[in-house]
């Protein structure tokens, strides 16, 4: 898709740099790329928290209770 957008060149010139990218085309799709996949290990988190390191067992008050002790 094409856009005309106006662009903080700090901004970009930073995120350029960040992101180790070139060009102001680059900058932004990988910017909006790291953001997506930000959004979506979120997501999982949301969904299945054992996919954050933490066990079913989060979720057991029992479990729990004897795991702060």
């Amino acid at each position: 898709m094409r856009a005309l957008v106006d662009v903080d060149d700090d901004v970009l010139a930073m995120a350029a740099e960040e992101l180790g990218t070139t060009g102001v085309q680059d900058t932004v799709n990988a910017a909006l790329e790291l953001v997506a996949e930000r959004r979506k290990r979120i997501d999982r988190v949301l969904t299945d928290p054992s996919g954050f390191g933490v066990g079913p067992d989060i979720a057991d008050p029992e479990v729990m209770g004897r795991a702060r002790r």
